[in-house]
């Protein structure tokens, strides 16, 4: 028996197509011709911040052990598919395949995913190794799907990890209204909570679990277990056909993409950071309701809040200069109409400082409070007439609605990779020793 790694990536576009849906093809498929599955299909979410990037920005590795002489028939199967499901008329769609031949993925191809997760990866590193570990590669167009092909690949998820279910349309329902029972979904996420996640928002009420765009995926239910995600599945009542379904197992709300910086001046452009600073900037707000504040330790950077991430946003509002907080965020390089940003994902409020309100003194005679007479001047008090220059305003310290605590976007604003605050607690490490019998249909 021989092992094979298929990285997949870059096959979709903003008009149709999904890389997780050419997997799912391929599982059938692959199944039929007897192959064993190692590991659940990974879906791994690479750097959310890449300019390039289509909606998700999702790479996929299926994992298998074979009999040798199916090694070529795998990977005509693998390309046939990705050929006929890519839509490669897409001028941005470059998508590509990585067959790496042995049992353990090399830790210089697992370096190079982590990078690509948090960074930059140049598609000349990718073939590098490619050559290096004599792995193949097959690419269309400039083939720029290659770098998160050999990513997927090189992610194994030893560390933390969820699960998603991923249920399918039928051809002929993909771009029009996504038909499903709203009171179902509610009653899973009530449920299933917190082992399945971000199916509701809760400010609004809205379901979550249906995308938005042209893309064949109906749903997709998001959680800490395969069994979990199909029971919460199996609780969802659907009004158009479902075509297909597989769980895959994913860095979905780990916080993989986050890289701490020990500093401001570390804090690189497309990337996602975690970094401490003092709010130096009073927060002001733009056009829309996005909050903007500046945090500072030996340089200095911009936050957003924007108005889409809820609850963060007004918490944004109320913090003052002084307070200690360590921002969680995409970096937005400098333009010629704003300096880098952190856009908002998180926000750990670290030590606040006390706010102060000042009023004016309560006259001595009659104890009435007096006015100020202006910069320097003195107060007065109208009811008696006393004048002094000497008194001074006095500092009350306010209370202040905030805690030193985490906040975090709202569900529905959350990107793929943040990890909600309900997963605290049920991180997990390793790749599960057995799989559940039924992962997929077909």
């Amino acid at each position: 028996m021989s092992t094979v790694h298929i990285g997949i990536d870059d096959t979709d576009s903003p008009k149709m197509g999904c890389t997780t849906y050419i997997a799912a093809i391929l599982v059938e498929k692959l199944h039929k011709l007897g192959v064993s599955f190692l590991d659940y299909p990974n879906l791994i979410r690479l750097n959310p911040n890449v300019p390039w990037k289509t909606r998700g920005n999702g790479a996929l590795c299926l994992r298998l052990r074979f009999d040798e002489p199916l090694a070529e028939v795998i990977v005509e199967q693998v390309v046939d598919d990705l050929e006929k499901h890519s839509d490669t008329d897409y001028k941005g769609t470059e998508p590509g395949a990585v067959f790496l031949f042995r049992n353990n993925v090399p830790v210089e191809i697992r370096t190079f995913a982590r990078q690509t997760i948090q960074g930059i990866a140049q598609k000349t590193e990718a073939l590098k190794l490619i050559r290096r570990f004599s792995a193949e590669a097959v690419g269309f167009k400039t083939g720029r799907g290659i770098i998160g092909a050999l990513a997927a690949i090189g992610e194994t998820l030893e560390r933390d990890h969820t699960y998603e279910l991923i249920a399918y349309r039928t051809p002929q329902n993909c771009g029009t209204s996504r038909k499903l029972d709203a009171s179902s979904v509610l009653k899973m996420n009530k449920k299933t909570r917190p082992l399945t996640f971000n199916n509701v928002d809760p400010e609004t009420g809205r379901v979550l679990i249906t995308p938005r765009g042209p893309d064949p995926i109906l749903y997709g239910i998001r959680g800490e277990t395969p069994l979990v995600v199909k029971q919460a599945h199996e609780m969802v009542h659907s009004f158009e056909p479902i075509e297909r379904w597989v769980i895959f197992r994913t860095n979905h709300g780990t916080d993989a993409h986050l890289k701490m910086s020990n500093s401001i001046a570390d804090v690189q452009p497309y990337e996602s950071t975690i970094v401490q600073g003092t709010v130096s900037q009073q927060p002001y707000i733009v056009p829309r309701r996005h909050v903007i504040f500046s945090i500072k330790n030996e340089n200095v950077i911009d936050c957003a809040a924007y108005a889409p991430t809820g609850s963060l946003q007004k918490i944004a509002r109320i913090l003052i200069v002084g307070d200690l907080v360590e921002a969680y965020g995409g970096v937005r390089p400098a333009s010629e109409k704003h300096s880098a940003t952190i856009n908002l994902e998180k926000l750990k409020i670290l030590k606040l400082v006390q706010k102060n309100v000042f009023h004016n003194p309560l006259c001595p005679r009659c104890g009435r409070r007096m006015k100020s007479m202006g910069t320097g001047k003195g107060f007065r008090c109208d009811k008696c007439g006393l004048r002094s220059l000497k008194l001074k305003k006095n500092a009350v310290e306010e209370q202040r609605n905030i805690k030193e605590r985490t906040y975090i976007t709202s569900p529905r604003s959350q990107r793929h990779l943040t990890k909600p605050l309900c997963r605290n607690g049920h991180e997990k490490i390793g790749k599960p020793k057995t799989m559940i019998k039924d992962w997929h249909f077909p």
